[in-house]
């Protein structure tokens, strides 16, 4: 980042030493040397108390920063979605593979504990679908370009908005064929 340079270039101009601008802001003088070595970033009250000491705009201040942060905002989103949607699908799979032997040999212990993943399960979809509805993500092509850290340009963002319409109604039948399906072969092999 940027700022830690600017600090002490800043610091240096004013003839101050770490401790003396620590003294000033109420800080240490090792959280001065975190911050001009990048170690960490100062909170809004010492950037606009530092922007005051150096007669600075806070935008001066932080120019250039802001994007790096957006940059690593993105990345801890995309890092977190990856890990959701993957919890995610193994505890549906657990779900789907687990059902029958925890009804036929658990009984009622067994269906507590596969209520118990189905709830794990739908706390890690309702997550997944958070950051989804927070980035306008849909269809398949529009997932896997922000899994990789992309983004559709306006052409293609309209042909995949074109398709969520009839994407719905084919996961609507896939999903009534699997609600009669799954009782029957269930009620076929009890």
């Amino acid at each position: 980042m940027e700022l830690g340079k600017r600090l002490k270039e800043y610091r240096s101009q004013s003839g101050m030493t770490q401790d003396e601008l620590a003294e000033r802001l109420y800080v240490t003088r090792q959280t001065i040397s975190n911050w001009e070595n990048d170690k960490s970033y100062p909170d809004i009250h010492s950037l606009l108390m530092l922007g005051e000491l150096f007669n600075v705009s806070l935008d001066t201040l932080v120019k250039g920063d802001i994007e790096i942060m957006k940059e690593t905002i993105d990345q801890e989103n995309i890092r977190s979605f990856k890990r959701d949607s993957n919890i995610y699908g193994i505890l549906l799979l657990v779900c789907v593979v687990t059902f029958f032997p925890l009804y036929k040999w658990g009984g009622i212990p067994g269906m507590i504990i596969w209520g118990l993943l189905f709830a794990a399960a739908l706390f890690f979809a309702v997550r997944v679908e958070e950051v989804k509805k927070q980035q306008d993500i849909h269809t398949y092509k529009e997932i896997v370009a922000f899994t990789n850290g992309e983004k559709l340009d306006h052409i293609k963002k309209a042909r995949e908005e074109g398709k969520r319409n009839y994407q719905l109604v084919i996961a609507a039948v896939v999903c009534a064929a699997l609600g009669f399906l799954v009782p029957w072969i269930i009620s076929a092999v009890i």
